[in-house]
C-alpha cells in the first residue's frame, strides 16, 4: 500500500531534533517495516505556538496551495496517488490543512496518529486552529490516541468507535543490548565523566528550554535537597537555551550533580543501562519518550501519576509514580526506592518487560495492521 505521510507540527526531515520529529520517523519506519511504500506529502509546518491569527491564515493559504499542487500531480501521474492519508500529531496548535481537503476531493481513507483535542481551546487565540483540527477529526476514518486521557477526550468528541488507544513505541535493539553490558558501561562512563561508582546514579535527560522542560528541571532540583541524607549522584544530560538556568537551579547541590552535556542519541543507551534510577517530574508532559528509552535499557523510573505517564510506566512493576509532581511527593518516592534495593531490582527487571510487551516496534505494527484491516485496507 502507498501511504501519504504528513506531520504538521514538525516534518520528520526537519533539521532540529525533537521528540516529535523522532516519533514521526518511528511511525514511518513502522509502516515501511510492514511492507508499505511511505512517501512524505509535504514539509508544510502548521505549528502556531502563540495562536497568532495572521500566522494561522498564512498557514491555511499555504495548505490550500499544497492541496492544489498534490491534486494536480496525482492527476498528471495517477501512480503517485497514495492509497491512504496518514497524518501524525494534530491538535489546535498544529492543525492539518492538507489531508481533510485531499480526502474531500479524493475519498481516500484518512488516519490520524497522536490526535488530541482540548475543548477549552474552542474559543480564544487558537480558535481557528481548533476548528481545523476538529474538522480533521470529523473527517478521519480512524484516530489513534497516544494516552488514555486523549482517548477519553477524543471519544467524547468523535465517538468511541473511531478512537483507538495506541501506546507510544520505539525500536528496542540498542537499548536492550546495552542492558546486558551494564558493568562495562558503568566503568567506562565513570572514567569518562569522573563519576563516583560507590553510590547510586540518578539520571535525568531533557532539552533545556523554557516552559515545561525548565519547570521539570527546577522541580527536580527542589526535590533532591529533601533526600540529601541518602547516598546518590545526580546525572543531568541535555543542553539548550536555558542551560544556565538549569545549572543555577542545581548549584546548591554542589558536586552531587554531574552535568554531562548533550549526548548523541547512540550514546544514551549505555548511560541508561549504567544508571540506577531515572527520575523526572514530567511537569505538564504528555508522556515522554525518554521514560520508554530508560525502561528498555533496564532502568526503572521515578515519575508522577499524571497525564500520560501512567500509560508508559507501570507503577510497582517498571517504576514508581508519585501522586503529583511536588518535591515532597517525589522525595518520598526517591527515599523509599533508595532504601529498598530489592524493590529497585524488581522494577529494573520489570522495566524492559513492560516495553517489550507494550511499546516495542512489533507491537505497534500489529496494532497498525489491525486498524488497517478494520478499514478494509491491506495490513
Amino acid at each position: 500500500m502507498r501511504i501519504g505521510f504528513y506531520a504538521p507540527l514538525k516534518p520528520p526531515d526537519h533539521p532540529a531534533p525533537s521528540g516529535d520529529r523522532r516519533i514521526a520517523r518511528l511511525f514511518m519506519a513502522a509502516l515501511r517495516g510492514m511492507g508499505h511504500d511511505v512517501i512524505l506529502l509535504s514539509d508544510l509546518r502548521s505549528h502556531n505556538r502563540d495562536g497568532d491569527a495572521a500566522h494561522e491564515a498564512a498557514t491555511a493559504a499555504a495548505g490550500a496551495a499544497e492541496v492544489t499542487r498534490l491534486l494536480a500531480a496525482w492527476r498528471d501521474n495517477p501512480a503517485n496517488r497514495p492509497d491512504l492519508l496518514f497524518t501524525y500529531h494534530v491538535y489546535h496548535k498544529a492543525a492539518d490543512y492538507l489531508a481533510p481537503a485531499l480526502k474531500a476531493e479524493t475519498g481516500l481513507p484518512y488516519v490520524i496518529a497522536e490526535a488530541s483535542i482540548a475543548p477549552k481551546r474552542k474559543d480564544g487565540p487558537w480558535a481557528t486552529g481548533y476548528a481545523q483540527a476538529a474538522r480533521a477529526f470529523e473527517m478521519a476514518d480512524a484516530l489513534l490516541a497516544i494516552t488514555a486521557l486523549d482517548r477519553v477526550c477524543l471519544s467524547t468528541f468523535a465517538g468511541a468507535g473511531k478512537v483507538t488507544l495506541f501506546p507510544p513505541f520505539l525500536e528496542t535493539g540498542l537499548f536492550m543490548t546495552s542492558a546486558t553490558q551494564r558493568s562495562d558501561h558503568r566503568r567506562m562512563l565513570a572514567e569518562r565523566f569522573t563519576l563516583p561508582v560507590d553510590r547510586p546514579w540518578l539520571l535525568a535527560v531533557g532539552m533545556m528550554r523554557s516552559g515545561d522542560k525548565l519547570a521539570s528541571f527546577r522541580r527536580l532540583a527542589e526535590t533532591l535537597p529533601l533526600v540529601a541524607d541518602r547516598r546518590w549522584q545526580m546525572l543531568v544530560v541535555g543542553d539548550g537555551p536555558e542551560r544556565a538556568a538549569v545549572e543555577s537551579a542545581f548549584a546548591p547541590l554542589g558536586d552531587r550533580t554531574s552535568f554531562l552535556g548533550q549526548l548523541e542519541p547512540d550514546r544514551l543507551p549505555a548511560l541508561y543501562a549504567a544508571s540506577d534510577l531515572y527520575i523526572w517530574p514530567a511537569v505538564n508532559e504528555a508522556y515522554g519518550m525518554a521514560l520508554l528509552e530508560a525502561q528498555t535499557a533496564g532502568l526503572p523510573i521515578l515519575s508522577v501519576r499524571t497525564r500520560g505517564v501512567p500509560d508508559i510506566v507501570r507503577h510497582g512493576e517498571s517504576g514508581w509514580l508519585a501522586a503529583d509532581d511536588q518535591p515532597s511527593s517525589l522525595a518520598d518516592g526517591l527515599r523509599m526506592l533508595l532504601d529498598d534495593p530489592a524493590l529497585l531490582r524488581k522494577l529494573a527487571d520489570g522495566a524492559p518487560r513492560n516495553v517489550a510487551t507494550n511499546h516495542a516496534m512489533p507491537a505497534a505494527q500489529m496494532r497498525l495492521g489491525a486498524i488497517f484491516q478494520r478499514l478494509g485496507l491491506p495490513s
